[in-house]
């Protein structure tokens, strides 16, 4: 019942399923115009993001009823089961609310490791308006749209294309814009898409050569950092730690010790 495809086989209709009703929902509905905001004022959400979030946990109980669940806008059931799922039902909000591509549906089922630590085994990204849908069970490779994914394998830092995001707090994000100046002379550009998981996905199929950012929650990346590894980038915290909400670095390993330590010396996790 905890078999890695078949979790996955579970998740992936349920995020292709909201992935389209964000979609027509773009078209007029009044719970996409419906914006409030939560931790600070450019911190968005949606009746469509309180939707997804509800129909994706009636859909993944109704399969699985004790199994637990934890999501962005409040989802929380223990369960009985080993395993959990962890929901961004839009990570994006901002571009969603905007109809501009950059938001997606990310569903992660995770289990306990013998350390007690939750580890994903099972991960879907879908992002509807560029028509992409990532998945990735572990130690079965990722994919896009069915097709099998591998990041980049850039020739030097100076020539990659690295992405990174910011924080709600305006203090936090002029001191990320800090760290930016002092990265941007060392690669080729930088960007910022305003999701995360997306920005991972990217790195996992070659559009990034890189990511940093500080400050996820675990919904932001849970899925998206085994689509990542599963393609064959590093996607790790700094210093060989886990990814976390203090620091998650993704990036092919040709380059992926430099990024690091040239983000260790912009003092990039201090934010």
């Amino acid at each position: 019942m905890n078999d890695p495809r078949s979790l996955l086989a579970l998740a992936r209709p349920v995020a292709e399923e909201v992935a389209a009703e964000l979609v027509r929902a773009l078209d007029g509905d009044a719970r996409a115009a419906a914006v409030s905001s939560k931790s600070t004022g450019t911190d968005l959400v949606t009746e469509m993001d309180r939707w997804a979030e509800l129909h994706i946990t009636e859909r993944l109980l109704a399969a699985r009823p004790t199994d637990s669940i934890v999501g962005e806008e409040g989802a929380d059931v223990t369960g009985t089961s080993d395993i959990t799922w962890c929901i961004d039902p839009i990570d994006g909000t901002v571009n969603f609310v905007h109809a501009m591509p950059g938001f997606c549906v990310s569903i992660a089922a995770q289990t306990r490791d013998a350390g007690g630590e939750l580890v994903t085994v099972a991960a879907v990204v879908a992002s509807p308006l560029h028509g992409d849908v990532f998945t990735a069970v572990r130690g079965g490779g990722a994919f896009r749209n069915d097709r099998v994914l591998r990041c980049a394998s850039p020739v030097s830092l100076a020539r990659s294309v690295v992405g990174t995001g910011f924080g709600y707090d305006p203090a936090r994000r002029a001191r990320q814009a800090e760290v930016v100046a002092q990265i941007i002379g060392e690669v080729a550009d930088i960007r910022r898409s305003g999701a995360a998981a997306l920005d991972l996905c990217w790195v996992a199929c070659g559009r990034l050569d890189g990511y940093w950012e500080v400050g996820l929650n675990p919904w932001d990346h849970a899925a998206a950092s085994l689509i990542t590894s599963e393609a064959g980038a590093r996607c790790e915290g700094l210093r060989g730690a886990a990814p976390s909400s203090d620091f998650v670095l993704a990036a092919p390993a040709e380059v992926f010790e430099e990024l690091h330590d040239l983000l260790l010396a912009a003092n990039a996790a201090a934010v």
